[in-house]
């Protein structure tokens, strides 16, 4: 055994207990985002083709849930282990927010999972977050195409909702449409900053927002 395995061999060994502790942990975050998503930007880039179930018959939703993430500062957990699973009832019970059943199956396998919540506590959670934020009267209704900035969208979720800052707030785009607002909060559910969510932003001048119809 040659001198440079052993050293090899005896670093891995230091590192391995520290890659342990690394592993995600159910329960063990600094907190959740909340991401909306515009449901017709959705539709008219790839719902449509799935056959999703919130591409139905339209795009005849406006913002839905697309899931409410576990976060550290940095990075985030995922895929936590866990023999649990939403029962049916439960998961349909949040259909007027996530009306795929596919996507609260998938959402609690790879984020809800981390939470250190049961199955239907999660559930309950997201519904508790989504109420804890306000859509601004400019985004409930649009029935033709419509071309905004990021910064309007985010500053008028902001003004709609007190105490939500700027820098706890993100808008993504895919470079043409309005995908989503990612909002962060507390393990209580209140507002607060996340820089590392709000760097990731979209960067466009300006998106267009398909109409519900």
């Amino acid at each position: 055994m040659t001198s440079r395995f052993v050293r090899l061999l005896l670093a891995l060994l230091v590192l391995w207990p520290a890659a342990a502790l690394a592993e995600d942990v159910p329960g063990r975050f600094d907190f959740y985002l909340l991401s909306l998503t515009w449901s017709p930007s959705y539709c008219a880039a790839e719902g449509g083709k799935r056959e999703d179930a919130q591409c139905e018959g339209g795009r005849r939703y406006g913002f839905l849930v697309h899931g409410l993430w576990p976060q550290y500062e940095r990075g985030y957990p995922e895929d936590c282990p866990t023999s649990l699973f939403p029962s049916k009832a439960d998961i349909q019970g949040l259909s007027d927010l996530m009306p795929a059943d596919g996507l609260v199956r998938h959402e609690w396998r790879k984020h809800g999972a981390c939470s250190g919540l049961a199955p239907a506590d999660y559930l309950k959670t997201i519904r508790a977050a989504r109420e804890t934020v306000r859509i601004p009267a400019a985004f409930q209704h649009i029935d033709s195409y419509k071309t905004v900035s990021p910064a309007e969208v985010e500053a008028a979720f902001v003004a709609a909702n007190p105490g939500l800052k700027p820098e706890g707030v993100a808008v993504t785009c895919d470079g043409r449409r309005l995908r989503e607002v990612r909002i962060c909060l507390t393990r209580d559910l209140g507002f607060r900053a996340c820089d590392e969510v709000d760097r990731h932003a979209c960067r466009a001048d300006k998106v267009v927002l398909p109409p519900v119809r």
